[in-house]
């Protein structure tokens, strides 16, 4: 039997980072349908599924630029050397038959993350050292080839595909595929009653206790002191808890300052964020930029309300009244909280029929491909 060779382009390979694990569970779905998969990475972080086969290019140099310029060209050697019916790229490449784009394009990241800093010298040097840096001057060169390629892109939300437009204006009138990501949803569902109980008797939560979540690896993209201000006007029963994050002693000396050191808890990296959302009354994602956050996903995928930003892509799943759009007005966020909290919880989300979730319709794309 002759299988179709398939060849998947991402510098990590492995199940902790969104696109991480889309592509890990990609290669997963390709192989059960019969495909014969190669992962071309510069770093296995994991084992792959049965029958995933890792080539591992490494990724040297003395600088970002130098390692991001050697995977993409170790990578576009190996994918010449493959001789592959199908290339799918979830991420820098030169050349590809299907572009998955995750995170948007750097004009539209740099002109909306910078609201995350306050306005003065420290905010304009910070783009400066962005627009100059040589590891940026490729990824924007790598971006112009792609937008000017003829391969099938999708994008995961229809806030990327508006700014991949925005910043690619040759790509007005072109199809451009959608695709959301969809959470595990054997994983993600609503707690019951007593699971919801159990989770935040760890915390010594009381039935009167409003408990807010938020999760992120950047604080301050997220908005992260955005709600420490937002609960410093909220009564003294709102709690908040946050997963993921490096060294919060910043938002920890915001917490204090603001009087709700006490109300305010940093979790670290958690690796059961089921129970996070579970114990929650409400998820809250303020983010300056975010292409479409799982975190937001999940947390509806359990049932919980969410508030999120217009600019995060995963907000087109939220009611109007749901959906902050200058993700620093703390006063905003602070009246919206409440009103949020009180919806009724643990009701499953519906997903969009017409809305294209999940792996599947990525099977469907390489199917109709490879049938050409």
């Amino acid at each position: 039997m002759n299988m179709k060779r398939i060849a998947l382009i991402l510098p990590r390979f492995g199940r902790y980072g969104g696109v991480e694990r889309f592509g890990y569970n990609l290669s997963a779905a390709l192989t059960d349908s019969g495909y014969s998969v190669d992962f071309i990475c510069a770093r296995a972080e994991d084992e792959p599924p049965q029958g995933v086969n890792i080539i591992n290019v490494g990724r040297y140099g003395f600088c970002r630029a130098g390692k991001l310029l050697w995977f993409v060209l170790a990578a576009e050697k190996a994918r010449k050397n493959g001789n592959y019916d199908l290339t799918i790229s979830l991420g820098k490449s030169l050349n590809q038959d299907m572009l998955r784009i995750g995170g948007g394009p750097l004009e539209s990241f740099w002109s909306l993350s910078q609201r995350a800093w306050p306005k003065g010298f420290a905010r304009s040097f910070k783009m400066f050292r962005r627009r100059t840096a040589l590891v940026n001057l490729i990824i924007k060169y790598i971006e112009r080839k792609q937008a000017a390629s003829d391969c099938r892109m999708v994008c995961v939300s229809h806030r990327v595909r508006d700014w991949m437009v925005d910043s690619h204006p040759s790509l007005a009138g072109r199809k451009i595929d959608v695709i959301y990501n969809k959470p595990d949803l054997s994983l993600f569902s609503p707690f019951s009653q007593e699971e919801r109980n159990f989770s935040r008797a760890e915390f010594s939560l009381s039935e009167k206790d409003v408990l807010i979540s938020t999760a992120t690896t950047n604080f301050a993209l997220k908005g992260v002191s955005v709600l420490i201000k937002a609960l410093a006007e909220l009564p003294e029963n709102y709690h908040l808890q946050v997963a993921g994050g490096r060294n919060p002693s910043k938002y920890i000396k915001l917490a204090k300052e603001l009087g709700v050191a006490g109300r305010v808890r940093f979790l670290g990296k958690v690796e059961d964020m089921p129970a996070l959302y579970g114990r929650s009354d409400v998820f809250v994602l303020p983010s300056f930029y975010d292409a479409c956050s799982n975190s937001v996903l999940e947390a509806l995928a359990c049932g919980v309300p969410v508030i999120s930003s217009r600019d995060n892509g995963s907000s087109y799943f939220l009611p109007e009244e749901q959906i902050i759009d200058d993700p620093s007005d703390y006063m905003k966020l602070a009246e919206m909280i409440p009103k949020t909290a009180t919806e009724e919880q643990g009701q499953p989300f519906q997903w969009p029929d017409d809305v294209p979730c999940g792996i599947e319709p990525y099977l469907k794309f390489v199917e109709e491909f490879l049938s050409k």
